[in-house]
């Protein structure tokens, strides 16, 4: 004898935001690719440019373990993006500074990251762009602002803003 499957009642939201994150990080990623960055190597460039900031302040920033960092600023050094140095406030702490080339890299690929934004929302209407990110945002700033303590351990989305 087979069960019968429950009656779905509501959508796929999992499914729905997990894939269009998955599509979306795919097409990121081969478009950064294009000028020989990662969307985490982005992440970096661009936060160190905004303000003087530590490997660790950088990290939580991108939501990067300790390895994944220093893969990735050992990535920029060696591509003459980013190098570390002393903090000119605090001797004591390193931070991550954006070369001159660094930032010229930056700058191209914060277009190249707009613009990727730009067809994703495309796909809509230009009446249903505004409301779509305003929905969005209050998930993210209300209900599914936080997780929940779990004792499975579930793979992490990026944090916001990067």
């Amino acid at each position: 004898m087979t069960a019968m499957a429950p009656t779905r009642t509501e959508p796929d939201l999992s499914f729905l935001l997990d894939h269009t994150s998955h599509v979306l990080r795919t097409r990121m990623a081969a478009a950064l690719a294009e000028i020989g960055l990662t969307a985490r190597m982005h992440c970096v460039l661009v936060h160190a440019l905004a303000e003087e900031r530590t490997q660790i302040q950088l990290a939580e920033l991108g939501d990067m373990d300790k390895t994944t960092m220093v893969v990735t600023v050992d990535a920029l050094e060696k591509a003459g993006l980013a190098v570390r140095r002393a903090s000119t406030t605090d001797r004591r702490a390193r931070i991550i500074a954006v070369t001159p080339e660094g930032a010229r890299v930056a700058e191209r690929s914060q277009r190249i990251v707009d613009r990727v934004h730009e067809e994703a929302l495309g796909a809509l209407a230009a009446d249903e762009r505004e409301p779509f990110l305003r929905a969005l945002n209050r998930l993210v700033d209300g209900h599914l602002a936080s997780p929940v303590e779990n004792p499975q351990p579930v793979r992490r989305a990026r944090q916001r803003g990067n």
